[in-house]
Formats: structure tokens, sequence, C-alpha cells
């Protein structure tokens, strides 16, 4: 079983790699990054909280595109090309199938995030003048953004696993957004009240806390972020990645690919 995981994972990572539009999102995601301290200059002292505001916005914002429409296709493409029936003819089951594109995707973004992350340091380097102890906090935000991806990688993967790429993808962004209002969403349901405040206050029980990941403005002005948000936000996102990696494969395992 690890074998069989272990194979179609590593030939997920060495597809997605070879993907132009990945590269061409990379790139721009860097050049994003090493532009920001020349941006910093604007705002003459501030420079680097601008510069850690924007750096980390750049890699959460290109790392959930490269999840998405990587992700969403997946699925998809493995049928177009008639491959995933030469898959499965063999011993392999689908929920390995589901879950190797899941772990190939998430090494992929997990060198891809680590080539943004260390543009971002030589940016912050460059801005305060080498990196000091306070910085470490820098690395709890981007450990946060990576359990961002890590979640938005399985519910691209949910999404692909019953529809199409590009309903995939506008499904995909709609958890995106709605994940990161999910404070404001309890706050009205908190202010409203009757069957509406119910309604939102369910609905925002049902979607990832993705706003409670983003340190970004915390750790831009040098506040410490406390442990027991880290605990919080990685058990938020392993229930929720676990949780649409099993639907995912519920779906998959009933779905006609004939």
């Amino acid at each position: 079983m690890r074998a069989r995981l272990a194979l179609i994972a590593a030939n997920t990572f060495r597809e997605a790699v070879r993907d132009r539009v990945l590269y061409n999102l990379v790139f721009f995601a860097l050049l994003m990054v090493a532009a920001a301290p020349l941006f910093g200059v604007i705002s003459i002292g501030v420079e680097k909280i601008f510069m850690v505001n924007l750096g980390l916005a750049a890699i959460v914002l290109f790392g959930v595109v490269i999840a998405i429409f990587v992700g969403t296709g997946l699925v998809s493409k493995e049928i177009e090309k008639r491959t995933l029936y030469t898959v499965l003819a063999r011993p392999v089951a689908r929920w390995e199938f589901i879950l190797g594109k899941y772990l190939g995707l998430a090494a992929t973004l997990a060198v891809n995030t680590s080539c943004m992350a260390a543009g971002f340091f030589v940016a912050v380097a460059y801005v305060s003048v080498g990196l000091h102890a306070a910085d470490v906090n820098l690395l709890v935000a981007l450990y946060l953004i990576g359990l961002q991806l890590l979640v938005m990688t399985a519910l691209a993967i949910l999404f692909s696993s019953f529809s199409t790429p590009i309903f995939s993808a506008a499904f995909s962004f709609a958890m995106f957004v709605i994940g990161n209002f999910v404070e404001d969403m309890r706050g009205f349901a908190a202010m409203s009240g009757g069957p509406e405040g119910w309604l939102v206050r369910g609905l925002s029980y049902l979607v990832p806390n993705l706003g409670a990941m983003n340190v970004a403005a915390q750790v831009a002005h040098g506040q410490p972020v406390p442990g027991a948000l880290i605990l919080a936000d990685t058990a938020n996102a392993l229930f929720y990645a676990v949780a649409a990696l099993a639907a995912a494969v519920l779906i998959f395992e009933r779905r006609d690919l004939k």
C-alpha cells in the first residue's frame, strides 16, 4: 500500500512540477516578494511592516491559486487522458489514488512555498538589515499558511471528485473567501439572532476557519503567536483536510467512470 501511495504521489509531483502555469505563478510570487522592499520605501518608518504583510499575502495568495488550479485538474486530467483506467486496472484502490494525488500535490506546494519563503526572508533581511530573534514568528506565520494550503488542496480534490475543473475552481475559491470571513459571520450571527443568525452560525462551523490562520498583522508588529492558537489551528486544519479527503474518497468510490 505504501509503495503504491508513494508511486502515485511521486508521479503527481513530477506532473505538477512540469506544469508551465505552476512555474509562472511561482515566478510571479517571488517577483512580488522581491519587489516588496521597493514598495516599502513609500511608507517611511514602516517598511518592514509593509514588507511582511505584502510578502505573506503574496505567499498565501499564490499558494492557494496553485492548490486550486492544479488540484481541481488532478482527477479530470486523468479521466480525459484515460490514464486513470490504466491505473485502476492495476491493484490500486480508488482511495489510494485520491490520497496519493493529495500527497503529491501537498509535496509540490511544500517545495513551492519553501522557495517563496526563502525569497521572503531575503527581502525581510534586506529591509531590516539582517534577521532578528523576533523574526522567528515569521516561521509560525509560514507554518499556518502551510496549514491553509493543506486544507485548500483537500477541498480542491474534493470538488474535482464530482465536478468539472471550472466549477471545482469556483467552489474552491468560494470556500477560501468564506473561510476568511468565518469570524465576521459568527459576529453577524450573534448580533442578528433568529433563524438567519442560526443559519449563518451553522454555516460558519461547516467551513474551515482560514481567517484564524492568518497572523500576518501580528507577526508584522513583532507580536508572538499564542501556542494555544497554533494548536487550535493545527487541529482545525487536520480535521477539515481529513474530512474533505474522506468525502472525496466516498464520492469517487461511487462515481461511474465509464
